[in-house]
């Protein structure tokens, strides 16, 4: 598949450069970081959470792990995990388990980590397990500009944020 149509689609008509990254196959964000040879940091992971209202798409650096109460405070919702079940008709044209940082481009919901706001590379999964989108900082900061951002996860390496 290399590249989801709707993720294709959306790059497109935003003129948005980005390069396909091909990966040996992986299952999670931690894998794909390690085989394409790529910072943890900047592997931008996709968690989706849902409630009573809608599903939404958190996005953090791999190297991360999700802090839900702090997206609920952030959002001001009662967000839980939400199980691919129940998720996989949002993401028609890719993968299961293989959830783009893009929400937006599916019309779902997205909050994203201040992390990635300073890293230089950002790769986000393309919608199979063996291929990345690279974009830029500054593509990735124009596809996100207009969502929420806020600290919603912790360094799992670290263990808290620092201030």
């Amino acid at each position: 598949m290399a590249i989801a149509s709707t993720l294709l689609n959306y790059l497109d008509e935003r003129k948005i450069s980005y390069q396909l990254v091909e990966h040996s196959h992986t299952e999670t964000a931690r894998e794909t970081a390690k085989s394409a040879h790529i910072p943890m940091h900047q592997m931008a992971k996709a968690v989706v959470l849902k409630d009573e209202k809608s599903f939404v798409v958190s996005v953090l650096p791999a190297s991360h792990s999700l802090e839900i109460n702090w997206v609920n405070d952030a959002l001001k919702r009662n967000l839980v995990l939400a199980d691919e079940k129940e998720f996989k008709q949002l993401f028609k044209d890719c993968e299961a388990g293989a959830v783009p940082a893009l929400g937006d481009a599916y019309g779902v919901d997205v909050i994203w980590d201040n992390d990635l706001i300073y890293t230089a590379d950002v790769y986000i999964e393309a919608g199979d397990h063996e291929h990345l989108i690279w974009l830029d900082r500054k593509s990735f900061k124009n596809l996100m500009s207009s969502l929420p951002h806020s600290i919603i996860s912790k360094d799992v390496e670290v263990g808290h944020w620092k201030f």
